[in-house]
């Protein structure tokens, strides 16, 4: 195995907790480099499901090294709940590593991000108000707690001096929202730092030379997708880091020299949680159809999935931004029982049929854009018990391979149902 990193290549959900998973296997380092727990990533293992939010899914794997990086941001609560399931099923968590740059989501935060969320009216887009937004913003504004800020009681002190005299006042004037004491923070803060005592990772920079020295085998685990990057995605409907695959280098501690391949995770059809443009997306009995064969519900949320067909136009841009070297192909089994399948090649402008090829960055003019169809033959036939690609049915592998040539992408990973053993590795 290369140094890989895994990313969702779509709008989120694509489905890469169970293709880490997979990778983790042959890996001696997993890094979750960036993002918080307002992501949800799903793995069947041994007849179990387990749904993780901040921990790298590579935790279910002995004498794997599972590192949250700088680039994430935690919310301790979330995290303890985490961990607290964990042990509830005996999983060892003695590989469990935190860097003390990763940044402190505080109540504030998540205070913040509903207000915001729930007063925005037209300019709503769908955050799942865990604070992740606000905590980000924080961390730009340089105001912002780090993990290792917990364990100095002069560093906190002195930052507690400069941050909560803005804060309180952004929470009175502009949220009017509570206001913090000192005192109060500095208990709060008192509690995350045990939260987080027997995981930090004070030696990071040791542990990662190391690994370098000795060629350990790295896995780089993404959240969200491509299409909801802060730079690159539906701007602003997305999230406030970069899920691409560069961002690996900048949240895990390694430079871009250290990845050798990043594959990114797509489903066969599309869907999207919360706001914003979804040019495939379909508002009818198809995509009731899909969404209910495809259990497609938000992990972190609940809530129901949006869901369209394929869309080439934002996968070829992402295989571009995203630096993707291959494709994980997951839930293609949901089209089993389809007659005919579309793959959306293209846009076309209403107003002036103007046709892209290239995804338009500019999201306000989505609004008056419709797909362009192609149509494949279904195979209507299950393949979730197919181990072999030779073995797909020919419509299945024809499909797969019209994709490759929209996408000039290998598919490495061909996904057939949700557990481990169901998948197919191409090349």
């Amino acid at each position: 195995m290369k140094n890989c990193v895994v990313v969702g290549a779509q709008w989120g959900d694509e489905g890469k907790a169970k293709i880490t998973d997979l990778l983790a296997q042959n890996a001696d380092l997993i890094i979750r480099y960036q993002g918080g727990c307002n992501a949800g990533h799903t793995v069947v293992a041994n007849g179990k499901t387990f749904k993780f939010h901040l921990i790298p899914s590579g935790i279910l794997y002995n004498n794997k090294i599972c590192f949250i990086g700088n680039g994430t941001v935690i919310l301790p609560e979330y995290f303890q709940e985490e961990i607290d399931g964990l042990k509830r099923e005996n999983i060892d968590l003695s590989g469990l590593k935190v860097s003390p740059l990763a940044s402190v989501t505080m109540p504030w935060h998540t205070e913040i991000d509903g207000y915001s969320e729930c007063t925005a009216g037209k300019g709503k887009i769908g955050t799942t108000k865990k604070g992740i937004g606000p905590t980000y913003t924080d961390k730009m504004q340089r105001i912002g707690l780090k993990i290792g800020d917990l364990y100095s009681e002069t560093a906190l002190s002195e930052k507690l001096d400069i941050i909560l005299p803005i804060k309180n006042k952004q929470l009175k004037e502009i949220y009017n929202l509570r206001t913090y004491t000192k005192e109060e923070v500095l208990d709060l803060c008192k509690k995350y730092a045990e939260i987080f005592r027997p995981y930090v990772c004070f030696d990071w920079q040791e542990m990662l030379r190391n690994a370098k020295k000795e060629q350990k085998k790295i896995l780089f685990e993404g959240a969200q997708g491509v299409m909801l990057d802060v730079d690159f995605g539906t701007y602003p409907f997305v999230t406030s880091s970069n899920p691409v695959g560069g961002g690996a280098a900048v949240g895990s501690g390694y430079g871009p020299k250290e990845i050798d391949e990043v594959i990114g995770v797509a489903k066969a059809y599309v869907t999207r949680v919360g706001e914003g443009p979804f040019v495939t997306e379909l508002d009818d009995e198809i995509g009731d159809l899909i969404r209910n064969i495809g259990h497609e519900f938000g992990v972190t949320t609940g809530r129901a999935r949006r869901c369209g067909w394929f869309d080439a136009v934002t996968m070829r841009y992402a295989c571009l931004v995203g630096g993707l070297t291959s494709i994980a192909l997951t839930k293609i089994d949901v089209f089993d029982n389809f007659d005919e399948i579309k793959i959306c090649k293209a846009y076309k402008d209403i107003r002036n049929n103007q046709i892209y090829h290239d995804y338009p960055t500019d999201v306000f003019i989505h609004k008056y854009l419709e797909p362009v169809y192609e149509t494949m033959e279904g195979w209507c036939e299950n393949i979730t018990r197919v181990r072999k690609y030779e073995d797909l049915p020919r419509n299945c592998r024809r499909y797969l391979e019209r994709l490759e040539e929209l996408l000039e992408t290998p598919i490495s990973i061909v996904s057939v149902g949700p557990d481990r053993d169901q998948t197919i590795f191409k090349n």
